[in-house]
């Protein structure tokens, strides 16, 4: 990204700053807590903060000084769904993976070094009701973020495992460089990735690459299933070809 070409508006990506002051745990946060958060200037940040309650896409918190993201938020996350004809087109096989398998199924996508949950069809089973459409989740230790790492070029997917701050996510978490490279040169020999307790304990996470018309992965179709249902063994014996013909029926290339 280009900061310092005349055309950068730098009083947006303030703006940007501030709201993504709201990404972490935190559902409302006083002009101080924002302030911190984002890095700039409580002056800054009162002006944004008045400017964004005052277009709708932040409200006052009754009987506080706090402030949260209000519902007007919603309708970008809506239009990007509305415009993505990948998720429209994927849902019917996310329900068929999900009506054969009976556990959560997700289209995840590459953003950085994270991957992106862009739709899901989730278990009636489910209890974790943290992660939702939205939610990010580091590549380097998920079935989905591998699947795509491995159809990457090898330039581009070593710039990603670089770039990723290598923190283990449970106390199984797989972080050195070189073994990570070989999980992924596994997947891509497979043709899916599998792995648990990497992004969380007692998860087991199946994920096939969806490829572009350029050749280039452009999301991962992922189920999500629990140790307490699943064996890692049974869950690739069972799943993997389902996954990869999924994958490969939203394929473009």
């Amino acid at each position: 990204m280009d900061q310092d070409s005349a055309l950068f508006v730098h009083s947006i990506a303030k703006a940007f700053k501030v709201l993504h002051a709201f990404d972490g745990p935190i559902r409302h946060m006083t002009l101080a807590d924002l302030a911190t958060a984002s890095g700039l200037g409580r002056s800054a940040v009162q002006r944004i903060v008045h400017t964004l309650e005052t277009l709708g896409y932040l409200h006052r918190v009754p009987n506080s000084k706090a402030y949260g993201v209000s519902s007007r938020m919603l309708g970008f996350a809506c239009n990007y769904v509305r415009s993505h004809e990948l998720i429209a087109r994927s849902m019917p096989f996310l329900q068929g993976l999900r009506s054969t398998f009976g556990e959560t199924v997700n289209l995840q996508e590459l953003d950085g070094t994270e991957i992106v949950l862009v739709a899901r069809v989730v278990s009636p089973q489910l209890m974790n009701v943290r992660v939702s459409v939205g939610s990010r989740l580091p590549a380097f230790c998920t079935a989905s973020g591998n699947a795509i790492l491995s159809r990457l070029p090898v330039d581009w997917r070593d710039r990603v495992l670089a770039e990723s701050a290598l923190v283990p996510m449970t106390p199984h978490t797989v972080v050195e460089p070189a073994a990570l490279v070989r999980r992924i040169e596994k997947a891509a020999m497979k043709g899916y990735s599998i792995m648990a307790d990497q992004a969380a304990v007692g998860d087991i996470a199946i994920a096939a690459p969806v490829i572009g018309p350029d050749g280039q992965p452009i999301a991962a179709v992922n189920i999500s299933a629990p140790s307490s249902r699943w064996t890692l063994q049974r869950a690739e014996a069972e799943m993997a070809k389902h996954i990869r013909a999924a994958a490969h029926s939203l394929s473009m290339s």
